[in-house]
């Protein structure tokens, strides 16, 4: 099979690329990268994407696919099926299963349900067994099985003991600790301690929570070696411990979701669960911060942290709802309409927080655009306007704050693993 993607522009910032070009595909393989013969195209299926993007496939370091155990709110397909429509065409699926991703055997599971999918799943394996924050999971056999970072995902790694050894050991391997930053003896609220939660009458949980455990495992890592990345960051002071901390050369990395750089305590007014989350919507200084940190490369990812749930325990009082939403298809428009086009970043830039660095932070391949060099890229309209429609998600929940938001920017398409995500549907290529 030949497919010939025409007059799209190729962007990655890796390659030094960041020009119009066609690309001849055959068999899931770039075959040519350039003017493609007439006898080519009549050999082809041909695709038009004139003035649009083709950058390497989007990936996704914080997701969750609930499979295994909460098959109701998602599974692994599903998952999938979710981020090849929002344009990414790898994820990192997060370690809060049921059972726990905390065993070589769960790891191979996982892997083996995305084996025939358009998106690469590659799993984040528990930091300790049960992320009780008690005894270290197996970190080398976990490893050797296919997982590409540890994390207690949900919870922090309780003692700096116990993230001492992980770093020791997750360094053998130079795997990333990923942590839930926050202190468990300030948490247990709903929302952000603000003016706003005083109002609101909701048990709040200050950005000192965060910023302890920041703290706390910037100073670990110095020590101990090893590297740790913060997983949805969300406090003005962390990133500025971050900052600080990359100026002085500690190997910590950050990223941010799209509701943290958007959305702000002020939405929980409404009461909607929708606006539930952890880290919790905080204040228009610490949305600004996040920007600032995406805008001077203290923060090198976006990741969405979807989190599926299903209605029926979603829609609850505010305070009794779980954390979380889905994001997998709005995290690009949300990039595109509120960094790109209000000139916060490049469109270079976002190219690196969506597709280069989170594989570079999991030591994963960054795909290249170069003759026999597997296709794995995303096709972007960055003008295109559209509403989002949680009806039409791919995902089985549809707990979505961004449901009928208009924004601008869009995937046309994914292409990876011999298949093609465009328009609704899935092809072989």
């Amino acid at each position: 099979m030949q497919i010939v993607l025409k007059g799209i522009t190729l962007v990655n910032p890796a390659q030094n690329i960041n020009e119009a070009k066609d690309l001849l595909i055959k068999d899931g393989v770039i075959e040519k990268v350039g003017d493609i013969l007439e006898e080519e195209l009549k050999e082809s299926k041909v695709y038009d994407f004139s003035g649009k993007y083709c950058v390497p496939g989007l990936y996704d370091m914080h997701v969750h696919l609930r499979e295994p155990g909460k098959e109701h709110a998602e599974t692994v397909e599903t998952g999938c099926d979710s981020a090849a429509a929002g344009g990414f065409t790898g994820v990192a699926a997060m370690p809060n299963t049921s059972p726990c991703t905390d065993s070589a055997e769960v790891i191979r599971f996982i892997i083996e349900k995305a084996k025939d999918h358009l998106v690469d799943v590659n799993p984040i394996g528990a930091v300790t067994v049960g992320r009780k924050g008690e005894a270290l999971a197996p970190i080398a056999e976990m490893v050797e099985a296919g997982a590409v970072g540890f994390s207690d995902d949900g919870t922090v790694v309780k003692t700096a003991a116990v993230l001492r050894s992980a770093l020791e050991y997750s360094s053998m391997y130079d795997a990333p600790i990923i942590e839930h930053c926050e202190d468990e003896s300030l948490a247990g609220g709903a929302m952000n301690e603000s003016f706003v939660s005083t109002q609101l009458g909701l048990p709040s949980i200050p950005t000192v929570a965060e910023d302890l455990i920041v703290m706390r495992d910037i100073i670990m890592t110095e020590y101990a070696g090893g590297r740790v990345h913060i997983a949805h960051i969300s406090s003005k002071q962390s990133v500025e411990f971050v900052r600080e901390a990359k100026k002085k050369g500690i190997k910590v990395t950050a990223e941010v979701t799209p509701h943290h750089f958007t959305l702000t305590d002020e939405c929980c007014k409404t009461y909607d669960p929708n606006f539930k989350m952890n880290p919790p919507l905080r204040s228009k200084e610490d949305v600004d911060a996040m920007i600032e940190g995406l805008k001077d490369g203290t923060i090198d990812c976006i990741a969405s942290d979807h989190a599926p749930h299903a209605s029926e325990d979603k829609e609850v009082e505010f305070v009794y709802s779980p954390n979380g939403i889905i994001g997998l298809e709005t995290q690009l428009g949300l990039a595109v309409s509120e960094l790109l086009h209000k000139k916060h970043l490049t469109f270079e830039q976002l190219v690196e927080k969506l597709s280069i660095n989170p594989r570079k932070i999991l030591n994963l391949p960054v795909p290249k655009f170069e003759a026999g060099e597997k296709a794995n890229l995303t096709i972007i309209d960055t003008d295109v306007v559209w509403t989002a429609d949680k009806s039409e998600f791919k995902s089985i929940s549809k707990n979505s704050p961004f449901d009928k938001r208009l924004m601008t920017g869009k995937s046309l398409a994914t292409i990876n693993n011999n298949k093609m995500f465009f328009e609704g549907e899935f092809r072989e290529i």
